[in-house]
């Protein structure tokens, strides 16, 4: 039976009770596959030069034990702490939330080069990028990559878009346009002076312009997929009023069961994800104009659900991911 030792790196400073990390860690220190579990925070002082990937940095991690969760402050963060040697570690568990940069990203597969890491960073790099979606166009509405103001006003003029910058989340930053009128959420714009106001990053990012479909009432819902299988999921409705659906931005959770093209889906995404070296991600779909659920979104850098996921449907979601997890590294050795 292989054994391992884990390092998990993430940012306590935007958690809340119901952050996955903490369940996943708790149940990673206590399975009889770990050697030792460590977790290491980027909102950590002394963690500081390590994130901004100074030459030389120390990472200081703490140990985790069954005490291990959620403070304001981020108390098991700062306490038993070793400092961590890259070569001593078997996997490497990403669960930072953005902002992270493609130079970390680059950076830290360099420093952890002989471990196992989920997700592999350049993984996520090559698929957290909105424009990812541009390898599935039977799958998503109808879209467009975009770096004009004139090609994003012909494609409006067309029909009503969504605008997505191509590495935000959590709802930032998303514009509807109809014609003339530009929505972001906290008002309607004129689109040729909002679309002026963006076009510095336009010309040198880009954005993905997607159809706005009629059925958006109907709620995006997330699927938590581990190793290619959805584990649960999760349907998100926009508050009253609005196009919204994320939690963020007013988006209320129901429960759901997925869909046969939710499942037909991921069946079709997964070999590209094992091939990018993601092992746990999170899809989001729309309701297309047909009544069909369709792929909206992929995310891949630091997927949560569980905690919500497992009170919903009153499975085993962190003992499941946990085996799976541990069998996946069995595999890569």
């Amino acid at each position: 039976m292989n054994q391992y030792r884990i390092l998990a790196l993430t940012d306590y400073r935007g958690h809340s009770n119901q952050n996955s990390i903490y369940p996943l860690l708790r149940g990673i220190q206590a399975h009889e596959r770990c050697v030792s579990v460590y977790v290491a925070s980027r909102g950590f002082e002394k963690n500081k030069s390590f994130f901004l990937r100074e030459e030389s940095a120390l990472l200081f991690a703490s140990k985790v034990d069954p005490s291990f969760g959620y403070t304001e402050e981020g108390d098991h963060y700062k306490e038993n702490l070793d400092v961590i040697d890259p070569e001593t570690i078997d996997i490497v568990l990403m669960r930072l939330p953005r902002p992270v940069s493609d130079e970390f990203l680059i950076w830290v597969k360099e420093t952890f080069s002989e471990s196992l890491m989920i997700n592999d960073p350049i993984g996520i790099l090559e698929t957290s990028s909105k424009a990812y979606l541009l390898n599935f166009p039977e799958l998503c509405p109808s879209m467009q990559l975009c770096r004009s103001v004139d090609q994003v006003i012909a494609i409006a003029n067309d029909h009503p878009i969504v605008l997505k910058p191509l590495k935000e989340y959590g709802g930032k930053g998303l514009l509807k346009i109809e014609g003339t009128k530009t929505d972001d959420g906290q008002g309607i714009h004129d689109t040729q002076s909002y679309l002026e106001n963006i076009s510095v990053v336009l010309d040198q990012e880009g954005y993905l312009a997607m159809k706005y479909l009629k059925n958006v009432t109907e709620g995006d819902k997330r699927l938590l997929v581990v190793d290619g299988q959805i584990m649960t999921s999760v349907l998100r409705m926009p508050a009253e009023g609005s196009w919204l659906c994320n939690i963020a931005q007013g988006g209320r959770p129901e429960p759901s069961e997925p869909t046969e093209s939710e499942y037909a889906i991921i069946d079709e995404i997964s070999p590209y994800m094992r091939k990018a070296g993601v092992f746990m991600y999170g899809v989001d779909t729309l309701m297309d104009d047909d009544g069909q659920r369709i792929l909206s979104e992929i995310n891949t850098l630091s997927i949560g659900g569980f905690i919500s996921g497992e009170s919903e449907s009153g499975n085993r979601l962190v003992d499941d991911t946990l085996e799976k997890l541990f069998n996946y590294a069995d595999a890569r050795r």
